[in-house]
């Protein structure tokens, strides 16, 4: 027996539960769009799988439902790869371990990947029903690389689709209605550093202890960003003790809020000095931080030797400048919608090899034209400090639609089933409905939903196993009603 087996709906659990056998994270994702196409084909369902490895596995319509426009239900199954020190799960070449927790579904020591796992199980459980849901017929849409700039909805091709209304199942707050996201892009960053010998001790430092979270949903937390906090570290650390700095390392993904850096430094300074002013710094960090994040620690550690030569004088303060000055976090709050982002960028990665510092930043604005200045801000201050940033992977926002028939359906959907109104919401995360409404043309109609998630993109995510029931009913109620 598996791991799901006695949670509801038993369908959906168990095809989540198969899924995380197979490692899917992004640009790792052949084997799963395999397995989705062999789940087609063993059924006799017509599907189409690209060269991207998108999957579309096309579903019948049940009984009375055969002259309804077809449903596009949509999700990614590509998922973030992050865990916790120490775990031994290669998340390239194998699947992770589930955890039944309460009414909580976890992972031991890694994501759980219910972003977007939990899409990709309710779609396979409608294609493959254990009673006679009623519905439309529908178009499954499974896309790739959503995590690393949505590649997948992207370069798919919308002409093999037969219906305008969508159902993306990429959300994680149960009882909200999301009708409009923000675009975005991905900057990839470079700046140069020269190195002398330099004289001294070497130390390893490590920031930690951080919550970290989804760039998009937890920006607006004022989350301490690892690669941002410990440039502060060192500019501060560089009032009391001489140092110049060897490397760092933190973060592997742009959308990830960095919840862990490592850095190597030499100083000439005795023991005691370096450790008492990065113990008063840290001292400093955990009175301001102490709501958001309560558990940063900076763990510092004697080295045996460099991992490189030292940095000189000039490239260390180069690398500090450039941390402590390039735009971060929210830069705008809409005018418009209260409390919502309009305009942001997370450094999700960086690191400092031999010759050079590279930095991985998601961007996100739903006004391109502050986009565009956010990226205006990042190649000048790259370019007065001898370094480059180089933009790609650009996708659209998803623009409200005043009428929306489809958005009318699931408010009332929701309102019979649940006894309240939900909320409508725009987000500052990005949705590939915003690929899809730009190719499918004004009369596309979406809606986004999905069960209450915590802490994605994090080894703290989890998954709320009631929430996922109820919203498991909900979409079988919408179903049923879209005639």
């Amino acid at each position: 027996m598996g791991v799901t087996s006695n949670l509801e709906p038993k369908k959906v659990f168990h095809y989540f539960e198969e899924i995380s056998k197979i490692p899917h994270g992004s640009y790792n994702t052949k084997q799963i769009s395999d397995y989705l196409a062999n789940f087609a084909k063993e059924r006799g369902l017509d599907y189409v799988q690209d060269e991207l490895n998108n999957v579309l596995i096309y579903g019948p319509a049940s009984p009375g439902y055969e002259d309804a426009e077809p449903v596009l239900l949509q999700g990614h199954m590509d998922m973030v790869c992050e865990k916790v020190p120490g775990c031994p799960i290669d998340m390239a070449n194998e699947g992770i371990k589930l955890i039944v927790d309460g009414d909580w579904l976890k992972a031991d020591g890694t994501t759980l990947g219910a972003d977007d796992g939990m899409a990709v199980a309710m779609m396979l459980a409608l294609l493959d029903p254990e009673e006679d849901y009623e519905h439309p017929a529908l178009e499954c849409i499974f896309t790739v690389d959503e995590e690393t700039g949505l590649e997948g909805a992207e370069g798919f091709d919308a002409t093999l689709l037969h219906g305008n209304r969508m159902i993306n199942l990429d959300s994680e707050d149960e009882g909200i209605i999301t009708v409009s996201c923000a675009g975005g892009i991905t900057g990839n960053g470079r700046l140069p550093v020269s190195r002398e010998a330099y004289d001294g001790k070497v130390w390893n430092l490590k920031l930690t202890g951080l919550i970290g979270g989804h760039s998009g949903i937890e920006i607006n937390k004022e989350r301490a960003n690892a690669n941002i906090l410990i440039a502060r570290v060192f500019s501060e650390l560089g009032d009391k003790v001489d140092y110049r700095l060897v490397c760092m390392k933190g973060g592997s993904a742009d959308n990830v809020i960095c919840k862990e850096t490592l850095a190597q430094f030499v100083s000439p300074a005795n023991d005691a000095e370096v450790a008492d002013a990065i113990k008063a710094i840290q001292a400093v960090i955990n009175d301001e931080y102490v709501l958001s994040d309560p558990d940063i620690r900076l763990e510092l550690t004697a080295a045996d030797q460099p991992m490189f030569v030292p940095m000189d004088a000039a490239s260390t303060g180069r690398v500090i400048s450039y941390l402590l000055n390039a735009p971060s976090g929210i830069i705008n709050m809409s005018m418009g919608i209260k409390d919502l982002v309009e305009t942001s960028l997370n450094l999700g990665a960086l690191k400092i090899d031999e010759n050079e510092m590279t930095t991985l930043y998601c961007l996100r604005s739903s006004v391109k034209s502050r986009l565009d200045f956010v990226c205006r801000r990042l190649e000048d201050i790259s370019r007065v400090l001898g370094g480059e940033i180089k933009f790609s992977l650009y996708y659209p926002g998803w623009e409200y639609r005043a009428e929306s028939p489809l958005r009318d359906i699931c408010v009332e959907v929701f309102k019979a089933q649940y006894g309240y109104e939900p909320k409508i919401e725009a987000i500052h995360a990005g949705l590939e409905c915003g690929f899809f409404a730009g190719k499918m043309g004004r009369d596309f109609d979406a809606v986004s939903i999905g069960p209450d998630l915590l802490n994605v993109h994090t080894p703290d995510e989890k998954a709320s196993i009631p929430s996922t029931e109820r919203t498991w009913k909900y979409l079988l109620g919408i179903l049923k009603v879209l005639k």
